[in-house]
């Protein structure tokens, strides 16, 4: 076994029958999960897995993944989780690259990054460094044993597979909603008894626009936003609709360990919109051209099969290029500007889209935001943006556009902003802005 199969084993083993998994009125015991986990990887091992091959895992957010996933950890393979439902043609093209490579010595996981750029890439993760970003992720989160976290987060995302793990590893339980969706995470959460609740903004969005979660004034758990920006207005939203909860942001990618920079629930309402502060061990930059970039001692082995793409990555000093742009703000905090790739370029005017949805979700009835660029034949580029309601309100387009102006430079401003059901997302549940122009197909 490696250090990171190790750890985890060792911890169910001695957590015995505290409970691990919670579905419904379904229970599993930290032992339990652990004999299941055990029996797998002896069938896995008669099948071959082992010895640092890839051994892929089709999941769906259910407790026998987690039964497979262990498996293969102790099976000593390396397990790499791909969501059930993808098409089958994109499996089958993802799984055959899944071939022998010297990165593997000592991996534990692949995980395949968003390819919304093109191919997604095969991240390849060392066991031994997962488990001791595990142990920092404890540190600097405070991180108490014995606690119920709601797993509203996809397996294939490192985001939702640390906090599985880390939940386990203190004698916590995961407590799965029905399903992964809005509805089922705000019944599940509105049902009582949760401590913990990681989530990508999107799904908090959604949570304030539930009946059943829009307003939460006694649970006193904690908020852990990760995996896309939590912009300030949507925090403000939180404290509002949960104000005996602890708000918590963290920054990180899946190339790097994920979990770089941390903003404590203590320390949110000064911190709101930032990154917060970098975790031990963890070194950061701001190069020439704004992007941030991160040198850490957990970061991923490379990219499987890909020398290139994985030199690429990492400038000459072994920071890793997040293609992230950021600033220091007034605070000394380091603050996000958007994503280098997801800039418009308007007339040569450049317009961050985080900017101008920041400003359009503080608009009184607005939920949330998106927005994106499109091919225009006079300015090069010109900026639209969708954005929902917040609940019992109906925002006019022209109104909120007006209310922007007052807010934004002109060339910021959407020329085009309509009022949908939901923002598009992506395959971990994150907002898409690659899918914005999509949605005003058809329209005038």
């Amino acid at each position: 076994m490696t250090l990171f199969a190790d750890t985890l084993f060792a911890a169910m083993t001695a957590h015995g029958d505290a409970p691990a998994i919670e579905l419904g009125t379904a229970t599993m015991s930290h032992a339990e999960l652990a004999r299941r986990a055990e029996m797998r990887a002896d069938e896995l091992l008669e099948r071959g897995v082992g010895g640092f091959r890839p051994y892929p895992i089709l999941v769906d957010n259910s407790p026998g993944d987690l039964i497979e996933l262990l498996g293969t950890y102790l099976a000593g393979g390396v397990a790499v989780p791909i969501h059930r439902a993808m098409p089958k043609a994109r499996v089958e093209e993802l799984v055959a690259r899944l071939r022998p490579d010297p990165l593997l010595d000592g991996a534990s996981t692949i995980v395949f990054t968003s390819g919304t750029t093109g191919a997604p890439k095969a991240a390849v993760l060392s066991a031994r460094r997962q488990a001791a970003k595990l142990e920092m992720i404890r540190r600097e989160t405070g991180w108490l044993d014995g606690r119920r976290t709601l797993l509203a987060l996809q397996l294939t995302f490192s985001f939702g597979q640390w906090v599985t793990w880390l939940t386990l590893l203190s004698g916590g339980t995961l407590v799965f909603p029905e399903r992964l969706s809005v509805d089922a995470v705000a019944a599940t959460l509105a049902g009582g008894g949760i401590d913990r609740l990681p989530a990508v903004p999107t799904l908090l969005r959604g949570l304030l626009e539930r009946e059943a979660t829009a307003s939460l004034p006694a649970w006193n758990g904690t908020v852990m936003a990760g995996g896309e920006v939590l912009p300030a207005g949507l925090g403000a939203k939180i404290r509002a609709a949960w104000p005996q909860a602890g708000i918590g942001d963290i920054y990180g990618l899946t190339e790097t360990g994920t979990c770089d920079f941390f903003v404590d629930p203590p320390d949110y309402d000064a911190a709101s919109g930032s990154l917060g502060r970098p975790g031990r061990d963890i070194e950061t930059r701001i190069a020439e051209d704004g992007e941030l970039r991160i040198r850490s001692p957990y970061a991923m082995l490379g990219y499987l099969r890909d020398p290139e793409r994985t030199a690429e990555a990492f400038d000459g000093d072994g920071y890793f290029r997040t293609g992230d742009l950021a600033e220091i703000r007034a605070d000394g905090r380091v603050g996000l500007v958007g994503r280098a790739k997801d800039l418009i370029n308007r007339g040569g005017m450049k317009v961050a889209p985080l900017e101008v949805e920041a400003v359009l979700a503080a608009h009184p009835d607005v939920a949330g935001a998106l927005v994106s660029g499109v091919p225009d034949p006079e300015t090069g580029e010109a900026v639209i943006a969708v954005i929902t309601a917040a609940p019992g309100r109906a925002p006019e387009p022209e109104q909120v556009l007006a209310w922007a102006a007052e807010r934004l430079e002109r060339y910021k401003l959407p020329v085009r902003l309509k009022v949908v059901d939901s923002l598009p997302t992506g395959a971990t549940g994150k907002g898409d802005r690659s899918a914005v122009g999509r949605l005003f197909i058809g329209t005038v």
